[in-house]
């Protein structure tokens, strides 16, 4: 059974920096292209990073270059996402997806939640 558990989100004041883990059971990290996702309040789910399976390329949504770092720990089979200089915008429950590197198989976890607050 697959299992993607995510920690880490919390209360944060603006400006400030949180890291969030997705520790992933029942699969194998290094075989899937592992992601970030994000849903504000009233908003559709949207990408945030994402690392590659093989050679552990990262890319970002414009709106957090430069502020978040996507990172995996393939001895941990868990994926971090680490958030500074947090801002009101970035408030959403984050995601953790992994996508089959060689097959459709894609899971999600359950989600944590961020708020960025004065």
């Amino acid at each position: 059974q697959v299992q993607l558990v995510e920690s880490g989100g919390g209360l944060v004041q603006i400006g400030g920096s949180l890291k969030l883990s997705c520790t992933a059971s029942g699969l194998i990290i290094t075989t899937y292209n592992m992601a970030w996702f994000r849903q504000g309040p009233g908003k559709e789910r949207e990408f945030v990073a994402n690392i590659t399976w093989s050679r552990g390329r990262t890319d970002y949504a414009d709106s957090v270059k430069g502020r978040f770092t996507i990172a995996r720990d393939n001895n941990k089979n868990t994926v971090y996402l680490q958030m500074n200089s947090l801002k009101p915008e970035d408030t959403a429950v984050y995601y953790c997806n992994a996508n089959y590197a060689l097959g459709t198989m894609s899971f999600w976890g359950q989600g944590t939640l961020v708020t960025v607050s004065s």
